[in-house]
């Protein structure tokens, strides 16, 4: 999949693409239904689709202090738009300058003439340029005086309300692993390379994979059940895993830490990926290392029974 930036002007076999646009982090049902309209009229005309995105996100440019809430990377983002059959992922690189742009010029110059875009595909909500100055209605009208037509597409309603990535945050900082997959298709999964720890989980008898959480949402701390992906492999692991502070250890360190059965190859530089599976239960403080190794031990026998009657369910 072809990997563009919005600075630069497409390459000319993309030209007169479909362009599905919006922030798509996570890319949920919602999102889905966007790309998966612009793919379905691609394919109808014979015309590439690509799937345009913001990186940073707004929120970070206007909010920099604001909390960590991304639910996926671009490298997440861009596998996931593949599967999905699109041509190509094009990065709106969100800085002062994008900011600034009119909702005017970044039809008429970034989405015509940079792009070339012959369809663009956006939520009904879905708004832009300074000031957030474009909406559906701009977007029709100056995108008709450019040759580009413009769709919206309803969002997708479950259980009574829409399928929302904020909807998706807020289940997971309560540890609302089954929403959240439900409206993401999949898993909740945070991806990083394994770094190197003070080694307590060996001298316990539960060596962890240690991973930084960067920009991810932090959802709500505490024991989880999940499985894992060596990106390199592929190879598939089924686990426990820590996420929060350890109030055990002092100091305090917020960390991603799984430990993964069965396992005993060498993890350190590696990267992977971590799907949220069940919330066991928050994180806690233990008097002694002896406390905290039974807790373990039960963790982990509840973990094995969680995953495999999800796997149980996934086969009936």
């Amino acid at each position: 999949m072809r990997w563009l930036d919005h600075r630069n002007p497409v390459p000319e076999a993309l030209r007169g693409a479909i362009v599905a646009l919006g922030n798509f982090d996570g890319f949920h049902l919602g999102h889905q239904a966007v790309v998966g309209e612009a793919i379905a009229w691609a394919r109808a005309e014979g015309r590439p689709s690509i799937v345009a995105t913001f990186d940073p996100h707004p929120v970070r440019h206007f909010k920099p202090d604001a909390a960590p809430f991304r639910l996926t990377t671009l490298e997440q983002r861009q596998e996931l738009f593949l599967a999905a059959g699109a041509t190509a992922m094009l990065v709106f690189h969100f800085d002062g300058e994008l900011a600034g742009t009119t909702a005017e010029d970044f039809v008429r110059v970034l989405l015509h003439q940079r792009i070339g875009a012959a369809g663009v595909v956006t939520g009904e909500d879905f708004t832009f340029g300074k000031g957030r100055g474009g909406n559906r209605a701009v977007l029709e009208s100056l995108g008709a005086e450019c040759g580009i037509e413009a769709r919206a597409v309803a969002p997708v309603m479950e259980g009574g309300e829409p399928v929302s990535s904020s909807r998706i945050r807020a289940a997971l900082q309560a540890g609302d692993c089954e929403t959240a997959t439900r409206l993401l298709t999949r898993p909740f999964a945070i991806r990083g390379v394994v770094q190197h720890g003070d080694k307590v989980g060996r001298t316990i008898g539960y060596p962890t994979a240690n991973l930084g959480l960067e920009n991810y949402l932090r959802p709500r701390y505490g024991i989880y059940a999940v499985t894992g992906r060596l990106l390199a492999s592929g190879e598939e692991l089924k686990g426990a895993a820590n996420i929060g502070i350890r109030p055990t250890f002092d100091p305090p360190k917020e960390l991603l830490e799984p430990y993964f059965f069965d396992f005993a190859g060498d993890l350190y530089g590696q990267e992977i990926e971590v799907a949220f599976r069940h919330f066991l239960r928050p994180e806690a403080k233990f008097a002694s290392l002896e406390a905290l190794q039974e807790q373990m031990a039960r963790d982990c026998d509840q973990a094995r029974k969680v995953l495999a009657q999800n796997i149980s369910s996934a086969r009936a």
